[in-house]
């Protein structure tokens, strides 16, 4: 079986390829999604999903993403060759910065919280106690670079303080 956290890497490197976004477009350009539309995919069937909303993350232009989080789910170090604009639209969101994995650092972002993650910013994400979603918007092509040891092997928070 795959651990959460194999799929946390596939969902961040073959989203973009996995997830073209499927909307009700208008012929006057209008894209237009209720949130049942919202084709969230995993490579693996488990773990985190993301959904491309507007454009491709890995081609020049402005892209927009969703991400959903299940309970305890979180990414290990990593970061992103462009500036990346986080929004929490689902739930706490919780995250930290820099090489080590530490859960006790991580900082709670409640619904309607923006975040911005610098190009090159080593952070780390995911879920607490509840499923989260967040929206984020860029400009690719974006690349997502692991940093550092796996972190937690089952891929999981412990449960937030």
């Amino acid at each position: 079986m795959k651990s959460v956290s194999a799929a946390i890497k596939g969902t961040i490197f073959f989203a973009a390829a996995l997830c073209p976004p499927v909307a009700a477009q208008t012929d006057d350009g209008f894209i237009r999604m209720t949130p049942e539309q919202i084709p969230f995919k995993s490579p693996f069937g488990v773990g985190p999903q993301q959904a491309v909303l507007f454009g491709d993350p890995s081609k020049p232009g402005v892209y927009v993403v969703r991400n959903r989080f299940p309970p305890g789910a979180h990414s290990n170090p990593h970061f992103h060759s462009q500036d990346r604009h986080v929004t929490v639209i689902k739930g706490t969101w919780w995250m930290g910065v820099g090489e080590e994995l530490d859960f006790n650092k991580a900082a709670p972002m409640k619904t309607g919280s923006y975040v911005l993650h610098p190009a090159g910013a080593v952070h780390w994400d995911g879920a607490g106690d509840e499923e989260v979603i967040v929206q984020i918007v860029g400009i690719g092509p974006v690349e997502t670079v692991p940093v550092g040891p796996a972190g937690a092997p089952t891929g999981y928070w412990p449960k937030p303080k």
